[in-house]
């Protein structure tokens, strides 16, 4: 049975242009994955905690020697890399807040991004541990940012994923959402004929092989 990950990290969780964006497409993987399954992390409902020192302390510590909270702590962590690790397909719904991610999704790849779990570091350079994963984004901006100096997200996205082994990615962008009721339209319907492109080309990452 394959696996698809849905990482929702819009405010507004299921009514955010970026989650809609994503549902879309997951309609389409469904009906080519009819025995698949879907699970869903929905950042607004059940937001990650934002790393702090004490729960960095508690990556850091030797296992043998962290305390309850810190296992805890650890172990929290582990669920989700777990969650991660057993999915072949990962979508994830990207809003654009202040030029950058959502804080929570940032906070959730802070719990991601764990040497000697999701990378190592070795004398050739770093190395990821998550491999054999395809990525589909679905971003939603108020402006036109791709392709500009301003667009901070895909290449954040791009390395930090890249680092912990998922280096296959693809992009849609729904941009324009915020100028006009026209623009808006566009934006959106553009995002939704790539989307239906990406679903009838039935790449093998959609149809789960």
């Amino acid at each position: 049975m394959k696996t698809l990950l849905q990482i929702r990290s819009s405010i507004f969780s299921a009514g955010g242009q970026s989650s809609q964006l994503a549902e879309r497409f997951i309609a389409g993987w469904r009906e080519s994955n009819p025995g698949g399954r879907v699970i869903l992390r929905d950042l607004a409902a059940d937001p990650v905690p934002h790393l702090d020192a004490a729960r960095f302390g508690a990556f850091l510590a030797k296992p043998e020697e962290r305390t309850a909270a810190q296992k805890e702590v650890v172990a929290y962590s582990d669920g989700l890399i777990a969650e991660l690790g057993g999915a072949e397909v990962v979508v994830i719904g990207l809003p654009l807040y202040n030029f950058g991610l959502p804080s929570t999704l940032k906070a959730y790849f802070d719990h991601i991004g764990r040497a000697e779990v999701t990378f190592r570091y070795t004398e050739k350079g770093p190395v990821g541990l998550l491999t054999g994963k395809k990525v589909y984004v679905f971003a939603a901006r108020g402006g036109l940012y791709a392709g500009t100096p301003n667009e901070t997200q895909t290449p954040f996205i791009r390395t930090f994923l890249s680092f912990i082994g998922m280096d296959d990615i693809e992009f849609v962008y729904a941009e324009g959402l915020a100028i006009s009721e026209a623009s808006k339209e566009q934006g959106i319907s553009r995002a939704r004929a790539r989307i239906d492109a990406l679903v009838q080309r039935r790449e093998p990452a959609l149809a789960g092989a």
